[in-house]
């Protein structure tokens, strides 16, 4: 029996896992949780799962949880320091990371320095500090599974292979729900047409992302640190059936892709039992049901965040750390009706444009940077810092 710590268990990522978890009571054990402002949810997976620790992210959420449970609850712990507690607690042999955003790399950081292996949903670890990450999964000896969709399925398609055969890594996009939109038109988007997913259910934020592709672009610059492959080797294919999640390109011509329905609880299973399969309830795919599969070149002018993030990796380690946290507040600032869709691509670049990229050394000049990103992104959006 694999025990689990789940960071971010109320997000969608979370639940998913919950559900296989559920769903194989003989294969997995919960000893940690760590949620967000849902107290109502986190205290029902509390009841169903009975972990020994949960972390939320304050003291005033710790008291009112532990008012919701009774007095043999779980152990409750708050802020940085309880994340990093969840994440490396002593039972824990796996560690799924579905924390939203840059939040997500201190406690998966904290994580793999404790020997845990890593079932990783939150891109942003690898966005923000790459070499970093990646040198401490190979000093520890811990396995990485990725559960992004596509890193998932370029990982199955490299399978049996050897990485110096790769000509590319091919990552797929649903395109979001503006592909066919017109650079005229998207400067009217609302916040209700941006949430409007075609075929996935995510969160708010990772579904903005996927709506001005930035969402991609982090996929792009994950997959580097993943699969220890150059920019120049990563393709991105715009595919609105979402059916091909991604390929894997060889010296030889020859192509090997992972398809299957758009539903998150595969990926996250596979990473879960590697290298075996359980069922997860997740429905065959018909081919002969679909009509067709297409294929599309992304077009930057209308998406420019995903040439930004291209730019972020050939300017240098920091420029992504600051992108990332740029396109975090930028997000934040769409979302609460600030500023219009078009503009959030709009302050990344202006806030690259004001940084000077770097190595970074540690997890600390990782997080000093994405405060520097962040303060400097509200100043050009004329937002006070907190």
């Amino acid at each position: 029996m694999k025990k689990l710590a789940i960071l971010g268990s109320t997000g969608s990522i979370g639940v998913s896992t919950l559900d296989i978890v559920a769903a194989h009571p003989d294969k997995f054990q919960v000893v940690a949780l760590t949620g967000g402002g849902n107290l109502e949810l986190l205290k029902k997976q509390i009841e169903a799962f009975s972990p020994q620790v949960v972390a939320v992210l304050n003291g005033e959420l710790a008291q009112k949880l532990r008012r919701m449970l009774p007095a043999n609850g779980p152990e409750i712990l708050h802020g940085v320091e309880g994340m990093i507690a969840a994440a490396t607690a002593a039972d824990a042999e796996m560690v799924v990371a579905a924390i939203v955003g840059a939040a997500g790399l201190v406690p998966t950081a904290a994580a793999i320095k404790a020997g845990k292996d890593i079932a990783l949903a939150n891109k942003e670890t690898l966005v923000t500090a790459g070499r970093l990450v990646m040198d401490m999964v190979n000093e520890r000896g811990v396995k990485l599974y990725p559960v992004d969709s596509e890193h998932s399925a370029v990982f199955q398609s490299l399978h049996g292979h050897r990485m110096a055969d790769v000509s590319r890594v091919i990552l797929t996009a649903s395109g979001g729900p503006f592909f066919t939109w017109s650079a005229e038109r998207l400067a009217q988007v609302t916040v209700s047409d941006a949430l409007n997913h075609p075929n996935w259910s995510m969160g708010q934020k990772i579904t903005i992302d996927s709506a001005t592709m930035m969402n991609k672009g982090l996929e792009v610059i994950e997959a580097r640190w993943l699969f220890d492959v150059p920019a120049e080797k990563i393709a991105v294919n715009i595919h609105p059936q979402s059916i091909v999640h991604s390929m894997v390109e060889y010296v030889d011509g020859c192509v090997m892709a992972q398809l299957g329905v758009p539903d998150m609880k595969a990926p996250i299973a596979y990473a879960l039992t590697y290298p075996g399969r359980v069922p997860t309830g997740v429905k065959p795919l018909d081919l002969t049901a679909l009509s067709g599969l297409t294929f599309f070149n992304p077009d930057f002018s209308r998406f420019p965040a995903l040439k930004l993030a291209y730019r972020a990796l050939e300017d240098g380690e920091s420029m992504p750390t600051v992108m990332n946290a740029a396109n975090e507040v930028a997000v934040g600032a769409f979302l609460s009706g600030g500023i219009r869709f078009t503009a959030i691509a709009e302050a990344i670049e202006k806030t690259m444009d004001l940084h000077q990229p770097h190595l970074l050394n540690s997890i600390e000049e990782v997080l000093f940077v994405d405060r520097w990103g962040r303060e400097k992104c509200r100043e050009l959006l004329g937002i006070a810092n907190p």
